[in-house]
C-alpha cells in the first residue's frame, strides 16, 4: 500500500481497493471493530459489550450527559504528547544550544484549560491575535513564555502584547516593525520582536495551508522584489531597520513552512536556509542574533495509512542539520524554539456524533466506458453535525476516518460517506469510509483526529450551536468549553 502521507488530498485518485469506487488508497479493514491505533488517543479502547470508552467511560455515557455532537479529549494524551515534544527536543539539542523552547500552537485549539496544561507541562505558548491573548491573560499565563503572531496586527493587539510584556511579538512585514518600533517607543519601551521570514520552501501539503513559498501573505521574503535602492531583500531591510530603532530588542528569526507535513526536506532545507540567513546577518551588522524559531506543521495520523513520524524522530533529524549547518558557518548555535500545536492536540480527541438518516445510491464505476451501465451502491450516513464542527473537508479535502462507536457490529462492509446536516451538498465528514452494513438510526459515530483546527474553526451555519468539548482525565470528564444554545445564538440578534 503506498502512503498518502504529506500529499494534498486532492491529488488522491479512484482505485479498486475493495470497491470500484474507493480511494486508491482505501483499504478494506481486515476487523471493522478494530482501532488503528495511530488516530486515537492513548486510553481509547472498546470495553467487553463492544463499545467504544475513553479511560473506562462509554460514549453511550458521554452523550447522555453532554448531548451531541461532542469533542471529546483526553487531557492525558495531551499533557503526554506535550511532554513527548519537549522531552525530544531538548534531548536533541542539550549540546547544540542547551535545549529547545516548545511553544503551543494555540491557533489549532485553545481554551484557559488548555493554557494551563501548556504552561504545567513546562511549554510556552504561541497566539495568533488579541483574541487569543485574551485567553492566555485569563488562564494566568507569564507573558513572557508568550508570543503573538498575524500578518495584520492591529494597534490595539500590540499595545495588548506590550502591556502582557510578551516575551516576542513575530513581526511579519516592514510596515509592522515601524510601527511596532513606534508604539513602544511612545510608551517607552522596548519591544522583543523576532523576525518571520519566507525561506522560499514549498511544503508538501495543500496549498492553503503551505506559508512558506514567495506568492502568499506571511512573512518578509529573503529573495523577493525590495523597496530599498540597495537592493536588499525585504528580510535584509527588516534587519537593518530593526537595529537603527532603540525601541525594538531583535531576538532573531522565525519561519514556518505550512501544516501537516509529513516529509522533512522542507524543515531541513528552510533550517538551513534562515541559519545562512543569520550568519551574514550578523556578521554584515555587527551583531548577535541569539534565538532560531523553525515553526511546526508536524502531520499527524488522519487515516490508517497516513504516518507521521515520532517527536524523538523529527527532533533528531533537525538538530543534525542544525549541528552540521552551525558547524560549517563558524557561528555558535542560537537557541531553537518550535511551534507543535495539531502534533500535541490533533490525535487527543474524537467527536461524537449520532446517526440519523441512512440513503443508499447507486454510482456509475469509475471509468466505465460509455454506454456501460455498471453501477455500485455508495451509503450516505448522516449524521447531527458536520462543517460546522469540522470545515475542513470542504476547506482542504481533508480526509478523516469513522466507526461505529455505541457497539460491535458483525456485519460486513460497505463503503459509505458521512455527512452533516447543513445545506450544502460539500458538507461531508468522512469522504470514503467502510462501516457495517447494519449501521442505523441513532447509533453513535466517532472520528478521531478532530483535536485540531475542528472546533477552532467552527461556526453556526445554518445557525446550529457550536459543540462542547469534554475533557477526561483519570476516568472521569469535564466540560472544558460549554457547547452553545439557541439562547446564546439569539442573544446577539439584537432585533429591529
Amino acid at each position: 500500500m503506498t502512503a498518502k502521507s504529506g500529499q494534498p488530498a486532492e491529488a488522491h485518485n479512484p482505485g479498486a481497493a475493495g470497491s470500484p469506487l474507493a480511494p486508491g488508497w482505501l483499504e478494506v479493514p481486515a476487523d471493522l471493530n478494530a482501532l488503528h491505533e495511530p488516530l486515537w488517543a492513548g486510553g481509547v479502547a472498546r470495553n467487553d459489550d463492544g463499545e467504544l470508552t475513553i479511560e473506562g467511560l462509554t460514549v453511550s455515557e458521554l452523550q447522555r450527559q453532554y448531548g451531541t455532537p461532542l469533542f471529546v479529549l483526553s487531557e492525558t494524551d495531551f499533557r503526554s504528547r506535550a511532554r513527548a515534544f519537549s522531552d525530544a527536543f531538548n534531548d536533541a539539542f542539550a549540546d547544540i544550544c542547551g535545549g529547545v523552547d516548545v511553544y503551543y500552537a494555540g491557533k489549532s485549539f485553545l481554551c484557559t484549560s488548555v493554557v494551563r496544561w501548556v504552561e504545567e507541562e513546562g511549554l510556552r505558548l504561541d497566539t495568533a491575535s488579541g483574541g487569543e491573548l485574551a485567553v492566555a491573560a485569563r488562564a494566568g499565563i507569564p507573558g513572557a513564555d508568550v508570543a503573538l503572531h498575524g500578518n495584520n496586527k492591529s494597534d490595539g493587539e500590540i499595545h495588548r502584547a506590550l502591556d502582557m510584556q510578551l516575551g516576542r511579538i513575530v513581526v511579519d512585514s516592514l510596515d509592522e516593525l515601524d510601527r511596532v518600533a513606534a508604539i513602544a517607543a511612545n510608551r517607552g519601551e522596548t519591544a522583543r520582536v523576532m523576525l518571520r521570514l519566507t525561506p522560499g520552501v514549498h511544503a508538501h501539503t495543500h496549498e492553503f495551508i503551505a506559508t512558506a513559498h514567495e506568492d502568499q501573505k506571511f512573512g518578509l521574503s529573503m529573495a523577493g522584489d525590495s523597496t530599498d535602492q540597495a537592493g536588499l531583500s525585504a528580510a535584509e531591510e527588516a534587519v537593518a531597520a530593526a537595529t537603527r530603532h532603540e525601541s525594538i530588542d531583535l531576538l532573531g528569526l522565525h519561519c514556518h513552512i505550512g501544516s501537516q507535513i509529513f516529509e522533512p526536506d522542507g524543515f531541513a532545507l528552510a533550517a538551513e536556509k534562515l541559519l545562512d540567513f543569520l550568519a551574514a546577518m550578523q556578521s554584515k551588522y555587527s551583531i548577535v542574533l541569539p534565538e532560531l524559531d523553525l515553526g511546526g506543521g508536524y502531520g499527524i495520523a488522519y487515516t490508517p495509512v497516513d504516518t507521521p513520524r515520532p517527536a524523538a524522530e523529527i527532533a533528531q533529524a533537525m538538530a543534525a542539520v542544525v549541528r552540521s549547518k552551525c558547524a560549517a558557518l563558524g557561528i555558535s548555535a542560537p537557541r531553537i524554539s518550535i511551534e507543535p500545536g495539531r502534533a500535541i492536540v490533533g490525535s487527543t480527541t474524537f467527536t461524537l456524533y449520532e446517526v440519523g438518516t441512512l440513503k443508499t445510491v447507486r454510482v456509475d464505476s469509475p471509468g466505465s466506458e460509455a454506454g456501460e451501465d455498471v453501477t455500485y451502491p455508495r451509503r450516505y450516513v448522516s449524521v447531527d453535525g458536520g462543517m460546522s464542527d469540522n470545515p475542513r473537508p470542504v476547506l482542504y479535502d481533508a480526509d478523516y476516518s469513522a466507526i461505529l462507536a455505541s457497539r460491535s457490529s458483525d456485519a460486513g462492509p460497505q463503503l459509505s460517506r458521512v455527512v452533516g446536516k447543513h445545506c450544502e451538498s460539500g458538507d461531508i465528514v468522512v469522504r470514503d469510509v467502510y462501516l457495517p452494513e447494519d449501521v442505523a438510526a441513532g447509533d453513535l459515530l466517532a472520528v478521531p483526529g478532530t483535536g485540531a483546527y475542528c472546533w477552532a474553526l467552527s461556526s453556526n451555519y445554518n445557525y446550529l450551536a457550536r459543540p462542547g468539548v469534554v475533557a477526561v482525565r483519570d476516568g472521569s470528564a469535564r466540560l472544558i468549553v460549554r457547547g452553545e444554545t439557541e439562547e446564546d445564538l439569539l442573544n446577539r440578534d439584537m432585533g429591529v
